[in-house]
């Protein structure tokens, strides 16, 4: 092992803190970039990432299909939140910023496509006629019973799906909810905690005797707010480009990026006036040491790496479990792809089908179609938490296995010009009954450790905005303020369906 590479060569105090983030997905480019960005208020600051892989972005990526440039991760990220928006434009991407050409989906379910109803949180409504055309009639008779149910005892936790199923029948889960929910997470609605999934919904059902009051009261508040504009926005080049412009600006600020340096071992040896506090060896046989850390890798790798620092985080962050996936990009000539109006559909586990979802990708953003306007480029999704089975298959297997279920759903019977299959082996985290207090618990034992600090899809959310949220939170508590993750908890980061396929 070669001898210690320092960070940079200036210490603590006026000569500047040395900060390593590991790991260089959104969450550790958004904590560098704040560190850098903070630097002038809290005196100099040196930041070094460091990513295991050889690109950037995490389960952001793009990529091209038929010389179409792509997402071949997600695509869109919520707009009425400031962090993932406010971020684009501090890293010149704001005139880039687009919403969705059209927001119309659907949902194929008992046999058909039908149109996605509104009036509803994460798919569970305000009232039953909400529903209607979605529902059987016996389902929406299940729905208006909620009013007459004595009220339920939420705790401190509840699962969406069972919480959902007593109150207003099981109908409403697996054929809105489910979806839903398994679109952000690849997960399981039965399993998923309402405090973490669906935070607005968790809050106002512990205040109501029904949850379709519950459902209208945070209506109600959105309309009293008077929120204008798009819901969700994308990035003309694609959502990908955004860890790229965020590591631009990371080094125009003077950090260092190092792809390729796999953490290993972290330890600490206290501070000591003129010393750095933290060690750490990477793969390649380089030592890293550093003043400050924040580990911004996923739960399973966070755990292997805080073994020594943090054994009782460590061992929290295993208990952590993830969903595998795919998303299959597939591109037609547009000639031959007859498609239904809209954004796409999402598909219903208990249907039986393969797909859970389908995005018409080209008529989503307008900044696809534009590249080539004679092409129709689709994407679906296979794979959740519990039923991974499809994923063993070959690329031409998901491939042919997607057009099935278009051609029954839309009847498209054309054949792809070309397609890509993008596996995602663990990339979305399941925030299971409990989830909070888990997190909770994780960053009250880093916290007794000083110079260290946690973020990422595995603790506020998985969605962009949260990441981002939950790396200036980890960079503040560096410097002891707490009030960005106060402010965090009070008002949590939903992570939202943002159409069909996200």
């Amino acid at each position: 092992m070669r001898e210690a590479d320092t960070v940079t060569k200036t210490g603590r105090g006026r000569r500047g803190r040395k900060v390593l983030v590991i790991g260089g997905g959104i969450a550790g480019l958004s904590a560098a970039h704040r560190l850098l960005d903070g630097s002038e208020r809290g005196g100099p600051v040196h930041v070094t990432v460091l990513e295991a892989d050889e690109r950037l972005g995490g389960k952001l990526r793009t990529g091209e299909i038929a010389g179409a440039r792509v997402d071949l991760g997600a695509e869109s990220m919520l707009a009425r939140r400031p962090e993932a928006v406010g971020l684009a434009r501090e890293v010149g991407l704001g005139e880039r910023l687009q919403p969705p050409s059209t927001a119309t989906a659907s949902i194929w379910t008992r046999g058909a496509l039908r149109p996605m109803p509104k009036g509803h949180v994460m798919g569970v409504p305000g009232t039953a006629d909400a529903l209607a055309g979605v529902l059987s009639d016996e389902g929406l008779r299940r729905i208006r019973r909620d009013d007459h149910l004595p009220p339920s005892h939420i705790g401190d936790d509840v699962s969406v799906g069972k919480y959902v199923a007593a109150r207003l029948g099981r109908e409403v889960v697996d054929r809105l909810v489910e979806p839903l929910l398994g679109g952000v997470y690849a997960g399981d609605a039965d399993l998923i905690s309402m405090r973490s999934a669906v935070p607005q919904l968790f809050e106002e059902a512990g205040r109501h005797v029904s949850l379709t009051e519950a459902v209208r009261a945070i209506q109600e508040r959105a309309a009293a707010n008077q929120q204008t504009g798009p819901v969700f926005m994308g990035i003309d080049g694609g959502i990908g480009t955004l860890p790229g412009a965020v590591a631009d600006a990371v080094r125009a600020k003077g950090g260092e990026i190092l792809l390729g340096e796999r953490a290993t071992t972290l330890t600490t040896r206290g501070h000591t006036e003129g010393a750095s506090q933290w060690r750490l060896g990477t793969e390649s046989g380089r030592v890293f040491e550093a003043d400050q850390v924040i580990v911004a890798l996923p739960a399973r790798a966070a755990a292997s790496l805080l073994r020594t620092a943090s054994p009782m985080a460590s061992q929290e962050l295993r208990r952590i479990e993830y969903a595998s996936m795919a998303l299959i990009t597939m591109a037609f000539r547009k000639a031959d792809a007859d498609l239904p109006e809209g954004s796409g559909f999402l598909v219903p586990p208990v249907d039986g089908h393969t797909i859970k979802a389908a995005t018409f990708a080209s008529r989503k953003w307008g900044w696809i179609a534009e590249q080539n306007p004679d092409l129709l480029v689709v994407r679906t999704s296979v794979g959740r938490y519990g039923d991974e089975k499809d994923l063993a298959r070959e690329d031409t297997d998901l491939v042919d296995l997607s057009r099935q279920d278009l051609r029954e759903a839309t009847g498209l019977t054309a054949a792809p010009v070309d397609a890509h299959v993008t596996r995602w082996k663990d990339g979305l985290p399941q925030y299971p009954v409990g989830h909070a207090a888990r997190v909770d618990r994780i960053r009250e034992h880093i916290a007794a450790v000083p110079g260290l600090a946690v973020c990422g899809a595995a603790y506020d959310g998985v969605g962009i905005p949260a990441c981002i949220a939950s790396a200036n939170a980890a960079v503040d508590m560096l410097g002891g303020d707490t009030a960005a993750l106060d402010e965090l908890k009070a008002d949590p980061v939903q992570s939202m369906h943002g159409g069909a396929g996200e």
